[in-house]
């Protein structure tokens, strides 16, 4: 689920070329030489130093301009706080942003997919601030700190999603706005917690299909930590207390799945084929939340990451659609 792919043949040369081509018709743009872009205000000249998710000091932007995120995650959060980036990624396992972004991110300037930028993409939108995520692989963080230095490994591998959005607000100096996002999720998660009725602290199964089957959500990715906040338990089989989902399980083993009600996502067309097919299975039409007729097909791009803050909201939502009363 989370990771980190390698631009595929991309050289050093590649990226010089592109820089200095950018250097050449931009009249002296300070942002494509790796400087943050220029500004009459003393407040957007200004810089701060951060810690990254490595322990590294960076040089930030205290009033970042043109910001570019690398995953969903950094862009989610930054949206929430009132960024609008001037360059994005694909979501997670899509040639688009995920759906429930789209309208915030119309015009937005694709520049690569999760985790894979195009640097000469990158160099076009001229970023001041480059929101890295989890990227852990140093050759393309060099490549982007030619760009700018302010690159930012934003996350730890496992970070969950509210200590991610903190230190995503932290680099782009927004620690008070997000503490008003937290604030609302709290209030949006007591207000549906408050008509769960009789379903409260039913028992959920949080799970994802892959081609090669279904994995389960541990207890602290991002669906998962939501479950808990409303008061909601997991299966047995499922109580582990981790930031990711276990290995895809065979038919054998779908009993691991089954709840007083399954949520279903899946990332991929493939996901989805395999899940249509074993949908007419004996296996899946004997588990329990399958005969109650207790099983919600959920968004996978929002259910399956590792989230943000505005998905919180589709993921409460979804949850009080299906169990709250009224």
């Amino acid at each position: 689920m989370f990771a980190f792919r390698r631009v595929g043949g991309l050289i050093a040369t590649t990226v010089l070329a592109a820089l200095a081509l950018a250097g050449c018709g931009g009249g002296g743009d300070s942002a494509t030489t790796g400087e943050a872009a220029p500004d009459s205000s003393s407040s957007a000249a200004a810089t701060r130093q951060i810690k990254d998710a490595t322990g590294t000091m960076i040089t930030v932007p205290a009033n970042p301009q043109r910001v570019v995120t690398l995953t969903q995650e950094d862009l989610d959060a930054a949206l929430a706080l009132g960024v609008r980036p001037v360059g994005i990624t694909n979501g997670q396992g899509l040639d688009r942003p995920p759906a429930y972004l789209e309208d915030k991110v119309a015009g937005i300037p694709i520049v690569g997919n999760l985790l894979q930028p195009v640097i000469e993409k990158v160099v076009e939108v001229k970023p001041d601030l480059i929101l890295a995520g989890d990227m852990q692989d140093q050759q393309i963080l060099d490549q982007l700190r030619k760009i700018t230095p302010a690159t930012v490994v934003t996350m730890a591998p496992t970070d969950d999603w509210k200590l991610s959005f903190k230190a995503i607000a932290n680099t782009l100096n927004r620690l008070d706005e997000a503490e008003k996002v937290l604030a609302d999720y709290e209030a949006k998660v007591a207000e549906v917690k408050g008509r769960l009725g009789k379903n409260a602290g039913a028992e959920v199964s949080i799970v994802r299909w892959n081609p090669q089957g279904p994995s389960w959500m541990e207890k602290r990715q991002f669906s998962s930590m939501i479950a808990t906040d409303l008061g909601l338990k997991r299966p047995k089989a499922q109580d582990k207390d981790g930031t990711a989902h276990s290995m895809p399980l065979s038919l054998e083993a779908l009993d691991e799945i089954d709840g007083e009600w399954l949520f279903l996502s899946s990332l991929t067309e493939d996901g989805r084929k395999a899940l249509d097919e074993v949908k007419e299975t004996k296996a899946f039409k004997e588990l329990d939340a399958v005969k109650n007729g207790r099983v919600v097909t959920v968004d996978g791009s929002v259910w399956s990451t590792r989230g943000g803050p505005l998905a919180a909201q589709v993921v409460l939502s979804d949850y009080a659609k299906a169990l709250a009363d009224g």
